[in-house]
């Protein structure tokens, strides 16, 4: 089957001195967090979902091969990015973020445990301080990615949303773990990152708190495992 892939590129790994001092590229290895978009892909009960349509594929009459397609979806699913404005009037959109927002070393908060004893499961503070106690403060200008374990269950609606119905009486019964509103808060007032990713979707009232200041990545560490 066709697809689209978008690529986020995040570094996990802690920046050597030597790096930070001169400015060069640290040692790590790049990974693809997305999935790609196609007929599979997971968009919000009322969203429309992603279409691939084929506008030519074959050989032309004047004897050569061609193939040429469109695609349409709603911006708000799969492997995305939430700008500032999406929650935020007169903020930046996506076009308008630095590139230096949107890669860097990044840190893992691991809840797995949690979510996988509570499909509702918030990421704390408390998650966020016992993390700090662990390994420090979370470093200026880093980028957080949140680690549900949902993940495994993408595309598979109804284990990833809760629910594999669609409309607005579906959303009544979505059950997936998120970031807690007052964590969202606490990041934003209290820290300094860059942008917060997540393996499940996003709240509205979590990108509330988070638009104005960071981005917001939605339907990442989909490949977990390997970092």
């Amino acid at each position: 089957m066709k697809c689209l892939h978008l690529l986020l590129f995040v570094v996990v790994l802690a920046v050597p001195a030597l790096a930070q001092r001169t400015g060069a590229f640290p040692r790590g290895h790049v990974v693809d967090l997305t999935y790609a978009f196609d007929s599979y892909s997971v968009y919000w009960p009322t969203a429309e979902q992603f279409k691939l349509e084929t506008d030519f594929e074959g050989v032309t009459d004047k004897g050569y091969f061609y193939s040429a397609y469109r695609f349409s979806a709603a911006e708000h699913g799969g492997t995305h990015l939430d700008s500032p404005v999406h929650f935020a009037k007169g903020h930046r959109s996506v076009d308008q973020l630095p590139l230096e927002q949107l890669m860097g070393p990044a840190i893992v908060v691991d809840v797995t445990a949690k979510c996988a004893m509570n499909p509702d499961y918030l990421v704390s503070v408390v998650d966020f301080q016992n993390w700090e106690r662990r390994n420090g403060r979370l470093p200026t200008g880093i980028i957080v990615l949140l680690g549900t374990g949902f993940g495994k269950y993408y595309p598979d609606r109804k284990n990833y949303l809760g629910t594999d119905e669609r409309g607005p009486a579906a959303v009544p019964k979505l059950h997936f773990p998120g970031l807690d509103p007052a964590a969202a808060k606490w990041l934003t007032e209290n820290r300094s990152i860059k942008a917060i990713g997540l393996d499940t979707e996003a709240s509205i009232v979590v990108n509330r708190h988070c638009s104005r200041a960071i981005a917001y990545f939605s339907n990442t560490i989909s490949r977990r495992s390997r970092m």
